[in-house]
């Protein structure tokens, strides 16, 4: 494990922040689970960089400016509207 990992006191500090309730089982699968993530990290930095020229194109068409659909039209398939709107449901 790294000699970095967080401890019980970290874990309940983040879970405050969060305004998560994680009891004393919680607490110490957390920060078992934390270590293990710090120790990916620790993995990743072993790789090794490789230097590459990058060879990227755009693939994307260029804009076209062509006519877009009246009013009208964009809301002839709308189930409902209103006051020349799309109308939805009401969210609560």
């Amino acid at each position: 494990m790294s000699e970095t990992s967080p401890g019980p006191e970290e874990v309940r500090h983040v879970a405050d922040l969060a305004r998560v309730g994680l009891d004393d089982e919680e607490v110490e699968r957390f920060t078992d689970q934390f270590a293990d993530i710090l120790d990916y990290f620790e993995t990743l930095e072993e790789v090794p960089e490789v230097e590459r020229e990058a060879d990227l194109a755009n693939v994307m068409r260029a804009d076209e400016m062509r006519e877009s659909l009246s009013q009208d039209e964009a809301l002839s398939n709308a189930p409902e509207t209103e006051d020349g709107y799309f109308k939805g449901p009401n969210v609560s």
